[in-house]
């Protein structure tokens, strides 16, 4: 029962994933920890174990995700090198400090950034665009399907140290960060929204292979269970990434909204009381 519930936690974290730029942690954690935890289908499970679930999990998701939208030629790979090379050393950091979380502490950190996460995805839209970052940085052009000019741009510096903080949390909570870069390069950086998105899975993709070397390297991948995760999570990150070329994001952008607020607030409940 226990793997049936994994392959489909994975596969709905894969297609919200792919859809809107996440990595498909923010899903499969809490989900995880519920089955688990709460209803009691894996008692073993643990606040590092899950994160390495969710790393090798985001392996699958980010390359399945890159693999369709290089198709319509979307991913901006030299940001996504560039955001890259800040993001190892805060990948790296947060999966040190991972080790020593116990659950309760785990669900309270992991609550709040949720809530955080559902914050900025209800103010996203709202935010005016900021145009210094592209006037005072490395410019860029995109020319979309329907002719349309963007330019776009950051500075270098800037980029490597936001990368650092959303790589931090990506090591720490087993998230892709997604949710943290994607509004950012679009409010601050000025990408075209689905740039943005498939540059952010490309970025899951090369920063789960160092998040996942590290939690191995602490043996926290439970590797039975990620018979399910794996083949669930590309699947969902294709057909994902599939809709996602076809179909406007913004009621599944608010539905997730939605469930982050609840599953941070439960996650904060549960570690509370």
């Amino acid at each position: 029962m226990e793997f049936l519930l994994l392959f489909i936690i994975a596969l709905c974290a894969g297609i919200i994933g792919a859809l809107v730029g996440l990595g498909g942690g923010a899903i499969l954690i809490p989900a995880t920890l519920f089955i688990g935890i709460s209803l009691g289908f894996i008692p073993d499970i643990t606040p590092q174990t899950v994160v390495g679930l969710s790393v090798i999990m985001m392996i699958f998701t980010g390359l399945a995700s890159t693999l369709s939208y290089m198709k319509s030629k979307t991913v901006d790979f030299k940001s996504g090198f560039i955001f890259f090379a800040g993001s190892v050393p805060g990948t790296i950091t947060g999966a040190w400090i991972n080790k020593g979380l116990d659950l309760p502490s785990f669900n309270l950190y992991f609550g709040i950034l949720l809530i955080i996460l559902a914050i900025i995805l209800i103010i996203r839209d709202r935010l005016k665009p900021v145009k210094w970052f592209v006037e005072n940085g490395k410019k860029m052009n995109f020319v979309d399907g329907n002719g349309e000019r963007y330019q776009y741009g950051y500075p270098i510096w800037f980029a490597l140290l936001f990368t650092f903080f959303v790589g931090l949390m990506s090591g720490l909570f087993g998230i892709g960060g997604g949710s943290m870069i994607v509004p950012a390069m679009i409010i601050l950086f000025l990408f075209p929204p689905h740039v943005a998105v498939a540059t952010s899975m490309f970025l899951v993709f090369l920063t789960s292979i160092v998040n996942s070397a590290s939690h191995i390297y602490l043996g926290n991948v439970p590797w039975l269970y990620t018979i399910p995760v794996i083949p669930g999570a590309y699947i969902g990150a294709k057909l994902g990434a599939t809709l996602g070329k076809k179909l406007k994001s913004e009621s599944l952008v608010f539905a997730l909204r939605i469930v982050l607020l609840l599953l941070g607030v439960r996650s904060i409940f549960d570690a509370l009381f």
